[in-house]
C-alpha cells in the first residue's frame, strides 16, 4: 500500500512539475487523435446521413456491418494496416509505417463505423418531418442535410465525443503501426504499456490520471449534453 501512495505522489509531481518528456508523450496523444477525428467526422456524418435518407438496396445490411465493427479488437486493425503499410506490403513505398500519419489512418479506421452508428442513430431519431419540409420549401439538398443535422446535433456531438475517447484510449493499433518511438509515436496508452512492463509506475500512473481525467470531462460534458437536449426537447 504504502509503494502505490509514493508512486501515486510521484506521479503528482510529474503533473505539476511539468515533466517535459511526460508533457511530450500527452501532446503527441492528443494531437493524433484530434487529427483522426477531425478528418474522420465529415464523411462518417455523410455517409450515416445516406443511409437514414437514401433509397438503395443493402441499408440493412450495410447498417449490421458497421454495428459489427463497433467490436473489432483494436489489434486486429492494428495488424491490417501493418501488413499494408509494411515493406512488402502494397504501401510499403509510402514509408508510412512507425509514424504519426500511420497512427492517424490507424486511428480513423477504428472511429469511422463508430461514428457511422451513432450518427446513424442520432439521425434516425429525428422528426422526419425536418428533411421532407425542407426539400418542400425548395432548399437544396445540403442545405437539408444540415437542417436535419441542426436538429440532432447534441446527439451527433455525442457521437464525436464518444468516438474520440474510443480512439485517444486505444493501444493496439498505436503500438503496432507507430512502434512506441519517444518524442514521435510514443502516446499515453503505450507509455503507460512500456512503463509498466519497466516496473516504472510513477510515470504509467501519471498518464493512467490524465486519461481519467479526460473520461471524466467527457462523461461531465456528455451528461451537459444531454440535460441541454432534454431542456430543448
Amino acid at each position: 500500500m504504502s509503494g502505490l501512495l509514493i508512486n501515486t505522489q510521484q506521479a503528482l509531481q510529474l503533473l505539476l512539475s511539468g515533466d517535459p518528456k511526460l508533457w511530450s508523450i500527452v501532446i503527441i496523444s492528443f494531437s493524433v487523435s484530434l487529427k483522426a477525428i477531425v478528418l474522420t467526422t465529415p464523411l462518417a456524418l455523410l455517409v450515416a446521413f445516406a443511409l437514414n435518407h437514401g433509397n438503395f438496396p443493402g441499408i440493412r445490411f450495410i447498417v449490421a456491418v458497421f454495428n459489427s465493427l463497433l467490436s473489432v479488437p483494436t489489434v486486429v486493425i492494428g495488424l491490417f494496416l501493418y501488413v499494408l503499410l509494411s515493406r512488402q506490403g502494397p504501401f510499403g513505398d509510402l514509408r508510412l509505417l512507425f509514424t504519426q500519419t500511420a497512427m492517424v489512418i490507424g486511428q480513423m479506421f477504428l472511429c469511422f463505423p463508430i461514428l457511422v452508428a451513432l450518427g446513424y442513430a442520432a439521425i434516425q431519431a429525428a422528426d422526419q418531418r425536418v428533411w421532407e419540409t425542407a426539400r418542400t420549401l425548395g432548399a437544396p439538398s445540403w442545405f437539408s442535410m444540415l437542417t436535419v443535422f441542426y436538429e440532432v446535433r447534441f446527439g451527433l456531438l455525442a457521437a464525436v465525443l464518444t468516438g474520440f475517447g474510443r480512439i485517444i484510449s486505444e493501444v493496439g493499433i498505436s503500438m503496432m503501426v507507430g512502434g512506441n518511438i519517444m518524442g514521435y509515436t510514443r502516446n499515453i496508452t503505450t507509455a503507460i504499456a512500456l512503463e509498466t512492463s519497466k516496473g516504472e509506475f510513477a510515470q504509467g500512473i501519471a498518464l493512467g490520471l490524465v486519461l481519467l481525467t479526460l473520461a471524466f470531462l467527457l462523461t461531465v460534458f456528455l451528461s451537459y449534453i444531454q440535460g441541454k437536449k432534454e431542456f430543448a426537447a
